[in-house]
């Protein structure tokens, strides 16, 4: 090996891990006895959070300032793909007592 080259790989290495985008995560959020689990949590934009309904009646997530309006029928699931960063309060429309706040950082 060429002296000097070396470093050089390190370089184009250490560039490399930079450029290449971190995998984007799935976050659980369940729904059973009317009551949202957990009632905060925390994702990333690119994260896509999964709301599981295990109940045997119809939930919403809806969030407050309109940034999405999932419906989830009994025993089924949904997912959003997270755009924003931001807090967002949500609640269900069907039982609203039934509120959770997602975090979402850039």
């Amino acid at each position: 090996m060429k002296p000097g080259r070396f470093p050089s790989i390190a370089l184009a290495v250490a560039f490399l891990s930079m450029v290449v985008p971190a995998h984007a995560a799935t976050v659980q959020i369940v729904m059973e006895n009317l009551v949202i689990s957990p009632a905060e949590v925390s994702a990333k934009v690119g994260d896509t959070i999964s709301w599981i309904n295990n109940d045997v009646f119809a939930h919403t997530a809806t969030a407050k300032k309109g940034d999405f309006d999932v419906t989830l029928p009994p025993k089924k699931s949904a997912t959003f793909v997270v755009k924003k960063a931001g807090t967002v309060d949500y609640y269900c429309r069907y039982h609203p007592n039934m509120k959770a706040t997602l975090k979402v950082e850039p």
